[in-house]
């Protein structure tokens, strides 16, 4: 197969980098769903402040980041809400062979550079790579099926050392 542009590799620059109350994975929300009210700053590089014109008329919004203390990519493992392992691409685990998060919290303000928001389950100092509104329309289809997570929305809400990097 050719590659349209004769190039398999992608280069990204952080946009900017995403502050939270956690500096080790161990005892960290494992979604924003599961993070309460938990407080942190995404603070976007200053040449890029005019792209965040009229993102405070959304309620959340969605952050792309580097898992940048994952440990080496595995196409199986155990997800924090099991205790069997897994196809890597049926989990949310950050052992990725492109170690990219994603994580929908809620927008409170836009300060000039620094976006304040509420739900945040990332490690402090990640590296942010895109930001954009959450638009329900868009974004929440409506599950119809949730695979092995059926049966594991039970258990922790918090990671342990599993994936530590």
């Amino acid at each position: 197969m050719t590659e349209a542009h004769g190039n398999d590799s992608v280069v990204m620059v952080p946009i900017g980098v995403i502050h939270s109350p956690w500096h080790e994975t161990k005892g960290m929300p494992i979604q924003p769903s599961r993070a309460g009210d938990a407080v942190g700053r995404v603070v976007v590089k200053p040449a890029l402040v005019e792209g965040l014109r009229d993102l405070d008329g959304f309620s959340h919004i969605i952050l792309l980041y580097h898992f940048h203390r994952a440990p080496a990519p595995r196409l199986t493992v155990v997800p924090f809400l099991d205790t069997v392992e897994r196809g890597l691409f049926s989990t949310r685990a950050p052992v990725r062979p492109n170690p990219i998060g994603l994580s929908v919290v809620r927008l409170e303000r836009v300060e000039g550079p620094i976006l304040h928001v509420l739900g945040i389950d990332v490690l402090d100092g990640t590296p942010l790579l895109d930001i954009k509104p959450h638009v329900a329309d868009f974004d929440a289809p409506g599950a119809e099926r949730l695979g092995w997570l059926a049966e594991g929305r039970r258990r922790a809400a918090e990671a342990d050392d599993r994936f530590k990097g």
